[in-house]
């Protein structure tokens, strides 16, 4: 006699129960034609028997120290204050790694050279291809006007005439101390050389740099700094600084 092969979810629900008596009684005929699926169905059964029994009786089920109320409560606990201490560590190593790259960067970074805008600034606008100034040597009064607004008593267009420079103009500049300008001279031989003042900042002491084919001389007075700007190669310039410091 032959009998249709029950499929997978019939002998599932052969072993739960849930089949219709007619069904089966053919799914029972077929496993004892198929001794090997009536073992493995019957191995089935006795692993459902044996659950329905323990959910059945839930104070023999055995102990789960994991799914204990008190030891939960202990392990939130754990956990949370895991999470605060790694959130604590994180924010004192981005703390420290901020600080520490900044100390990184503040070494790394070179030092600004004393009077680099001075120079620059000459570079500018005081070389003889320079674009017009703002003030020419016609509006030295509006010039020095400016000046005094903005320096005070040291705001004054400096005579430098006993050295044989003439003043050409000035431009009016801004750095990140407040405003300065640049004063442009000139000798009767085209050399030029450029008074550059502005608020002090961090440049410390007097001294003189030298920056390519260009010289610097500077120094402070009680909140002002100063620079004169030439060649290098011009003698003249030297004795400026001292005649500046004295008008």
């Amino acid at each position: 006699m032959n009998h249709e092969i029950p499929a997978e979810d019939e002998l599932h629900a052969y072993v739960d129960g849930q089949l219709h008596p007619a069904r089966r009684a053919a799914v029972e005929a077929w496993l004892a034609a198929n001794p090997a699926r009536a073992d493995e169905v019957r191995g089935w059964k006795r692993d459902a028997d044996r659950l329905r029994a323990l959910m059945a009786q839930p104070e023999a089920w055995p102990a789960n120290p994991a799914l204990d109320p008190a030891r939960l409560r202990r392990r939130r606990r754990a956990q949370r204050t895991r999470g605060l201490a790694m959130a604590a560590s994180l924010l004192v190593a981005l703390g420290v790694g901020g600080l520490f790259g900044w100390q990184a960067r503040a070494l790394q970074s070179p030092a600004p050279l004393p009077m680099a805008d001075a120079v620059a600034a000459y570079r500018q606008f005081v070389d003889a291809d320079a674009p017009p100034m703002e003030f020419d040597a016609a509006r030295t009064a509006e010039l020095e006007a400016w000046l005094a607004r903005n320096f005070g008593d040291a705001g004054r267009v400096p005579d430098l005439s006993p050295a044989g420079y003439k003043l050409q103009g000035g431009r009016l500049l801004s750095t990140e101390q407040g405003p300065a300008a640049m004063l442009v001279y000139a000798d009767d031989n085209g050399a030029r050389v450029g008074f550059y003042l502005r608020p002090r900042g961090r440049l410390a002491g007097d001294g003189e740099r030298r920056d390519g084919e260009l010289l610097a001389r500077y120094w402070s007075r009680e909140d002002l700094s100063f620079a004169v700007v030439s060649a290098a190669a011009d003698p003249s310039a030297r004795w400026l600084p001292a005649l500046l410091d004295r008008t």
